[in-house]
């Protein structure tokens, strides 16, 4: 007779049946914990999608193809990167819940869903459920702008502009934060400007240039070419810290306007049904690919400020990021939706 049926002949027999019950049940665990595992070790098993919010020639689609060929070869598939700008985000991550797939992620600026909840009376998607944070990887360096015909060198210009010509200037912020930071503006500086909505915002730069807008809330990376080419003049950037990129333009603490200020940091999401393990494993893996030197360089020299951390420092900047944006709507008198 073995020492474990001595053991189990010396219990009662609903002593006996709790503890195969136990086992039974840590079996169970050790074989879920053993699947999981296994699962990231696997992954991943075909071609890696990565679903973009903003359009080609974003600061997020430059971030997501710099970061793409080197992660591709570490996990030895390719990347697809799939932008799906327009209504305020919620195209990219409505393809990106349903997909409800591993190989399918979101890469996205906070600034793409953060002001949701005041947008929108009902929402498709439940941010704490449905996107896992895996990594952060760029602060976006947000910069308000105007046309360089446009009589308004600075921000207390452009108020003032504003306020002379009344209901006949257009201004226009990329989707999600950035224009509810713009609507935000507006109402505490009592300007009669209107807002311009745009599917995408890289052309809206374009029609910046043209004067056909006169004011924009947007990443650097799409208007400071056109800086540079004596077409826009950047007023400001919503740090609280000038960018060694533009050391000339200044903050809009330094103007004067702090309700400008907006933080939006863009991340990588894995589906809800994604393993812990498994985003670990992947933050890592971004965390290394953008600490090198030359991707961390062409990032800055796209007007975005790297900041890494893994799915609990990304977790805790949505956090933070999120309290902003209750703030703006406590201005605004709007409530979040149910």
């Amino acid at each position: 007779m073995t020492d474990c049926f001595r053991f189990f002949r010396t219990w009662s027999l609903p002593r006996a049946l709790a503890a195969l019950t136990l086992a039974g049940f840590l079996g169970a665990l050790a074989c879920a914990t053993t699947a999981a595992a296994q699962q990231s070790a696997a992954w991943p098993q075909r071609p890696v999608k990565f679903i973009l919010p903003f359009g080609a020639g974003s600061a997020t689609d430059a971030a997501a193809r710099l970061m793409s060929d080197k992660l591709a070869a570490k996990w030895g598939k390719p990347i697809v990167i799939e932008n799906k700008p327009g209504a305020d985000g919620l195209l990219a991550i409505n393809a990106f819940v349903q997909a409800n797939d591993d190989h399918v992620l979101l890469y996205a600026s906070s600034a793409s869903f953060n002001a949701h909840p005041y947008m929108h009376e009902k929402l498709s998607y439940n941010l704490e459920r449905d996107l896992l944070p895996i990594a952060q990887v760029t602060d976006t360096i947000l910069t308000a702008s105007v046309p360089a015909s446009l009589k308004a060198t600075t921000l207390k210009e452009f108020v003032a502009l504003a306020k002379d010509v009344p209901n006949t200037l257009n201004a226009a912020g990329a989707a999600g934060v950035p224009d509810f930071t713009l609507g935000y503006f507006l109402k505490v500086q009592d300007l009669p400007v209107t807002k311009v909505p745009y599917r995408d915002i890289v052309p809206a730069a374009t029609d910046l240039a043209a004067g056909q807008i006169q004011f924009l809330l947007s990443s650097a990376i799409i208007v400071r070419p056109l800086a540079q080419a004596g077409k826009v003049r950047l007023l400001a950037v919503t740090r609280r810290e000038r960018v060694s990129l533009m050391p000339d333009v200044p903050t809009i603490h330094e103007a004067g306007y702090p309700e400008l200020s907006v933080e939006t940091t863009a991340g990588l999401y894995g589906p809800k049904t994604m393993p812990a393990e498994l985003r670990e494993r992947l933050a890592k893996d971004v965390m290394e690919v953008v600490a090198d030197p030359v991707i961390s360089e062409r990032l800055s020299a796209t007007g975005q400020a790297v900041r890494l951390g893994g799915p609990a420092e990304l977790a805790k900047t949505l956090k933070d990021q999120a309290q902003q944006m209750q703030t703006v709507a406590r201005t605004l008198g709007l409530k979040a939706a149910q």
